[in-house]
């Protein structure tokens, strides 16, 4: 039996990086999936290829985030897992952060992930249980070890941002367990995705650093010795969404090569 055949899981930030790579090891288990990204055509291109369902949609955007969440229940009548994991950065000095771009990484870092885990939580409460299994509904969030080491000082909102990330998920598995609703949190640490080309792009012109050095220098230190690949968290994500984790609840997983030991 494929460990996921059956489950409806909804992924969020799935055109490009980690939500990418979850789409496709979730879809190989046998999950049915919506996938969601503000890029249409790549999140179009990519369900297209695992022969999945896609949604253009702007999490900062209430209106897209009901049409979002909507989207598993028209299809399937029922929405077992979210992978909450669409996310920005931006790499500048903490003097230099303004307002605006605060707020920025905070509208789609925290906020919209709050905001699309409650509309989640509230229609999973109202369903059955996910067939086999003893839960109504299963919440990943992608959060980040920047969470527990404050992150580089030239990203501060992002690791303000992934520490309330990794808070929200512990406050959603209190409030929601009597609902029969699990609630975790991935930490990533260095990852070979997009994002972190734009970082080691953003932080070489603010040290006059060339091409690649940033990344180096992050990498450097990964006690299993080489960069975190998209398919490292996709693993663990697929082990949240799967009934091996069922009484799983609260947990923050930190997948960084051992950067961080405990938190």
């Amino acid at each position: 039996m494929v460990a996921l055949a059956g489950r409806t899981v909804l992924i969020t930030g799935a055109a490009r990086g980690i939500g990418a790579a979850c789409a496709r090891r979730l879809a190989a288990d046998g999950a049915r999936l919506v996938l969601a990204d503000l890029d249409g055509a790549g999140v179009e291109k990519l369900a297209a290829e695992l022969g999945q369902a896609a949604v253009h949609a702007d999490v900062t955007r209430r209106a897209d985030v009901e049409r979002m969440l909507e989207e598993p229940y028209r299809r399937w009548g029922r929405l077992d897992v979210l992978f909450n994991n669409a996310g920005v950065v931006r790499v500048q000095p903490l003097l230099d952060v303004t307002e605006a771009e605060w707020d920025r990484v905070m509208d789609v870092n925290l906020k919209a992930v709050f905001f699309v885990l409650q509309g989640a939580a509230r229609r999973m409460r109202g369903q059955d249980v996910i067939p086999g299994s003893e839960l109504r509904g299963k919440l990943i969030q992608t959060a980040s070890i920047a969470s527990y080491r404050g992150g580089n000082h030239l990203m501060t909102p992002y690791s303000a941002s992934k520490a309330g990330v990794v808070s929200l998920t512990r406050s959603a598995a209190q409030a929601l367990a009597a609902d029969r609703i699990t609630s975790n949190c991935v930490c990533p640490g260095a990852v070979e995705t997009p994002m972190w080309e734009q970082i080691d792009k953003e932080w070489g012109a603010l040290e006059g650093l060339g091409a690649g050095e940033a990344w180096k220098r992050r990498i450097r230190h990964i006690p299993l010795g080489r960069p975190e690949r998209p398919e490292d968290v996709a693993g663990v994500v697929a082990f949240l969404a799967g009934p091996d984790s069922d009484y799983m609840t609260g947990q923050a997983l930190n997948v960084d090569g051992g950067i961080v030991m405990g938190n």
